[in-house]
């Protein structure tokens, strides 16, 4: 029987659209939809886990003999080093408006494994990426996720609870809940877990957080001093009210000082030193009036500014006449500078390395008699207010401190 050509070609192209059809419906089987969108990735284009960073801190009960594992719970008792924890940007790492700001352009759900460490903490458990893409990553529902803990962000159990037992560096007899002497656990190394990561999460995005390197190999490192030594000092004082004075460590972990938000109480370390010359109370007209300011970061053993690439210090000398009209302004940048878009892209890096020296001068030929006041100002600043603009956290987040100002008078004859 002869089939005609037609027929035969028709024949062909069903066949071909069935075996399209079965090869995309067995290379889907895995994927689930809901809202259009997809939930799962299939298991071969999944990219496992591997940095240290990109798992939170696994699941955590709580101890024997402890109702919760909240902060607040833990206050009860401990209230000074509660109250103290309360002031610190660790209490607030979640709800930081330049946190949110970033958290929101791609989603990056790892990011959160630093400012809500417990997978208490978080809503899902991620897996893996499809295809390494930190945007698109393999997630289910946790089934213990706990809200009000996720307000705590970097809480009391963050650190001091593993395994069902509450962790402590120096021990403490007959506690109410089960407890752990391990000093070991609780050095630098668990504040360098998020204070050391380096990666490029999108095109746009990166975290880049040296402060753990920055540490090693100077004077601090050599000397026996680590995180824990700056930004928990020693204190000797009851662990609770009633009960005798023991060695202890502060717990507001101060920093830069620059605060999280307006009104809020801030501790700071001040890690640099300033270093001025001396200058003239008068000067002829047409005569150089000179003056330099040394800037050292004589405390701190890591760079300065550390930590976010968007942080800068501005050295600004300003020269007013008699009126309060600015004459001569002139701005030196301690920092780095990024190019953002389309990729991002470090250009300078001039931050102060431990017990770094710089110098700025200003110079200048008043052409004209009379009072004037050269101001010198030191700031630093937390991010540029075109960053916090497009952020749209402008006004609404604190950008900066001063934390040098002084101001001198100056009579041109």
């Amino acid at each position: 029987m002869n089939i005609p050509l037609k027929r035969i070609s028709y024949i062909s192209l069903l066949v071909l659209l069935l075996l399209t059809g079965s090869i995309l419906f067995l290379r889907n089987k895995n994927y689930s939809f809901k809202n259009g969108k997809n939930e799962n990735a299939l298991v071969n284009d999944t990219v496992p886990l591997t940095k240290y960073w990109e798992s939170p801190i696994p699941h955590q009960k709580v101890p024997k003999g402890l109702s919760s594992l909240s902060a607040k719970s833990c206050g009860a008792c401990h209230q000074e080093i509660y109250n103290e924890w309360k002031e610190s940007t660790h209490a607030i790492a979640y709800q930081d408006l330049q946190f949110q700001a970033e958290l929101n352009k791609d989603h990056i759900l790892t990011c959160l494994n630093c400012h809500t460490p417990l997978q208490n903490q978080l809503k899902y458990i991620i897996t893996g990426f499809v295809n390494g893409d930190y945007k698109t990553p393999v997630k289910k529902k946790n089934p213990n996720f706990d809200k009000a803990l996720q307000a705590e962000s970097i809480t009391c159990a963050s650190c001091h609870v593993r395994d069902g037992k509450v962790i402590g560096a120096i021990g403490y007899p007959n506690t109410p809940h089960l407890t752990q002497k391990n000093p070991e656990f609780l050095k630098e190394s668990l504040c360098i877990s998020c204070h050391n990561v380096v990666d490029q999460v999108s095109p746009v995005l990166v975290c880049s957080f040296e402060t753990g390197d920055e540490w090693k190999n100077n004077w601090a490192s050599k000397e026996g001093k680590n995180c824990i030594s700056c930004h928990m000092e020693t204190k000797h004082r009851p662990l609770m009210p009633g009960f005798p004075e023991r060695k202890g460590h502060f717990h507001a972990f101060p920093g830069s000082g620059i605060p999280k938000l307006f009104n809020r109480k801030t501790h700071r370390l001040e890690s640099l030193n300033f270093i001025e010359s001396t200058i003239p109370k008068t000067v002829k007209v047409n005569e150089s009036l000179n003056y330099f300011i040394t800037l050292q970061n004589e405390n701190a053993g890591h760079s300065v500014p550390t930590g976010d690439p968007e942080r800068f210090i501005f050295t600004t000398f300003t020269l007013l006449d008699n009126k309060g009209q600015v004459v001569v302004q002139e701005k030196h940048r301690i920092g780095e500078k990024w190019k953002w878009y389309p990729n991002a892209e470090k250009l300078e890096d001039n931050n102060l390395k431990p017990k770094e020296k710089r110098t700025y001068s200003f110079t200048n030929e008043i052409k004209n008699k009379g009072k004037y006041v050269l101001k010198v100002e030191v700031t630093k600043h937390r991010m540029n207010e075109e960053n916090a603009k497009f952020n749209q956290i402008l006004g609404k987040y604190p950008l900066s401190i001063t934390v040098f100002e002084k101001k001198y008078t100056i009579e041109v004859l």
